[in-house]
């Protein structure tokens, strides 16, 4: 485990801070919360987070390789960085969460229950990444690294958050495409996770970034995360890099149609454990009920995402995404 790595998940981590080669420093604001320091200041600002479930442990490692390497020297930085290790008590417990999901108490929802741990930090998050943007002076990017419980039709896919009056930009598509991105969900409604409060609080071009299935430490293989690894570093160390165009018909866009939510436990989601993220759902399929609510699929287009009928009533159980195009 790295010296990163380790501090983050400390119980009682120590040393704030220490200087790094090519007079960058590395300063603790939290624990598992780095930012270093060195860059010009009129520069991009990049927030790369993980971890913020527990088990989705090939982003923590990407980015520890990452950090890793600039303290050795081996890679320049030339933007400001900010690494948030999310939630470091479900990494060390190697869990989704401890109390509760924290992409679910993000843009303010933590204060309806203060007394959960993750609401707690879910807080302290987004006051880290508020004072980090407010002092940037060029790009505000935020990249929200995950991996998935299920597998996927489109292993690699992003969910752009909803922009409420921006617009979406091609150039950051373009960037996603160039990781390695097969697929984007331009979402239709505000939410609870953290790349939608950077998104909308922050004015960050912010994204959650699904990259694989979530597996164990030691169980992954990195290779399959050469893309945005590679891009990522190349980022950091060269932000001024050209950007091939955007291939649009090769990249596949949707657009959330409605949460399938869990209002009780009588909750049945009509769906077997294997079927995949992005599934295509067959015209008048019953996906789902809920005492007397049906969630029927309509018009053949429709697919199923991020499906699981075990969280808490009140949670979203799985989206129903359709195709859509850019404005």
């Amino acid at each position: 485990m790295s010296r990163f790595l380790q501090h983050a998940l400390a119980a009682d981590p120590t040393h704030p801070s220490w200087n790094l080669p090519n007079g960058l420093c590395a300063r603790w604001l939290a624990p598992g919360c780095v930012q270093l320091d060195g860059a010009p200041d009129d520069t991009d600002s990049v927030l790369l987070s993980c971890g913020v479930h527990g088990n989705e442990t090939a982003p923590i490692e990407v980015v520890d390789g990452i950090l890793c390497d600039l303290a050795a020297g081996r890679l320049a930085l030339n933007c400001r960085l900010l690494v948030i290790f999310a939630n470091p008590q479900a990494i060390r417990d190697g869990a989704r969460y401890s109390q509760y999901d924290m992409n679910r108490l993000f843009n303010g929802a933590h204060s309806a229950q203060p007394e959960l741990a993750e609401s707690q930090r879910a807080a302290q998050l987004e006051t880290l990444a508020a004072g980090f943007f407010h002092a940037a002076r060029k790009r505000r990017l935020h990249y929200d690294l995950h991996t998935a419980i299920r597998g996927s039709v489109f292993e690699k896919f992003a969910i752009y958050p909803y922009l409420h009056e921006r617009s979406h930009s091609r150039e950051q598509l373009a960037w996603l495409q160039q990781c390695g991105i097969e697929a984007v969900l331009l979402h239709s409604q505000p939410a609870n996770t953290f790349s939608y409060f950077t998104s909308r609080h922050c004015a960050a071009d912010a994204f959650t970034l699904e990259l694989g299935k979530a597996r164990p430490f030691g169980q992954n293989d990195l290779a399959r995360f050469a893309g945005i690894d590679q891009a990522l570093r190349k980022l950091l160390s060269t932000p001024d890099a050209s950007i091939a165009p955007l291939d649009a018909p090769s990249l596949p866009l949707f657009r959330a149609k409605y949460d399938l939510v869990k209002h009780s436990e009588s909750f049945c989601l009509h769906l077997a454990d294997s079927v995949e993220n992005f599934t295509e759902l067959p015209d008048g399929m019953l996906i789902a009920d809920d005492g007397d609510t049906r969630y029927v699929a309509a018009g053949g287009a429709e697919r199923i995402l991020f499906p699981n009928p075990t969280v808490k009533p009140g949670l979203r159980a799985g989206i129903v995404v359709e195709p859509a195009a850019l404005d």
